[in-house]
């Protein structure tokens, strides 16, 4: 199942799933964990609502330099455990919005991510449990502002300004995830990163059991568990589109406040 979240023409906030009829895609109203109204079996184009964030996390935990390659494009070492650092609930931003990155920077670059979506509340999960926490997977779009990043020790101004963390469309179900499925990023229909998940370094029970070490995951909580090689910046008006094979595709554009 591919759930999803979204607002109707009415404004009620509905959950459903995504799915394909007759080879056209579909968004079906129905009942579901993250979804606040449930109306049946409507059936609505996705293009004609408002597709929303597929969950409300409570923090995004971040693995940074979890493949080698993204690692070596930046000349840093693959870290001998996780590199953990978050995103706060003002980074979410949904599928086919235009998201406002910070003015008066010169690189904001694009990182596509699988995001492992948290189904229930955790602490102290052993590796082999953890598929029992997790509720599916999303796309995210782990945006950085390296202009200050490269300054700053914690990262706040590099990883959690507003609408730094694009996610969704949909939440996917382990069924519909391989574990050498792809992941890609286009810039304007442009490939940019091109790779496979089963090229991180610390897989998902590895990362799940690391990280409720230290602390409680909520259900809707996202570990984004890092990024290929490839990652670049992104200039006024472009749309990225972060595809993972058997999840779907993240859209949106983007725009600078300073920039024509």
């Amino acid at each position: 199942m591919r759930r999803v979240r979204f607002r109707d023409a009415a404004g009620n906030v509905r959950g459903g799933r995504w799915t394909t009829v007759d080879g056209e895609e579909v968004v079906t109203a129905a009942a579901g964990p993250y979804g606040r109204i449930a109306f049946g079996d409507e059936t609505f184009d996705p293009e004609e609502v408002d597709i929303l964030a597929p969950c409300e996390p409570t923090k995004i935990v971040c693995v940074g330099r979890n493949y080698a390659d993204h690692a070596a494009e930046h000349d840093a070492e693959v870290p001998d455990r996780p590199l953990l650092f978050l995103k706060p609930p003002n980074t979410v931003a949904s599928h086919g919005s235009t998201v406002t990155l910070p003015a008066g920077k010169e690189r904001v670059e694009y990182e596509a991510e699988l995001g492992v979506v948290i189904g229930e509340q955790c602490r102290h999960v052993d590796a082999a449990e953890a598929e029992d926490v997790v509720a599916g997977y999303t796309c995210l779009n782990d945006l950085s502002n390296r202009d200050d990043q490269e300054r700053e020790q914690n990262w706040v101004r590099g990883k959690a300004f507003d609408n730094a963390a694009p996610i969704g469309p949909v939440i996917a179900t382990s069924e519909h995830l391989d574990d050498d499925a792809a992941i890609e990023t286009r810039v304007n229909g442009e490939t940019k990163q091109s790779s496979s998940i089963d090229k991180m370094v610390f897989s998902v029970p590895e990362l799940v059991e690391e990280i409720t070490t230290y602390m409680t995951l909520e259900p809707g909580d996202i570990i984004a568990t890092g990024t290929p090689e490839g990652v670049g910046s992104l200039d006024q008006g472009d749309t990225v589109e972060i595809e993972i094979d058997g999840v779907g595709t993240l859209r949106h554009s983007v725009t600078f406040p300073d920039r024509r």
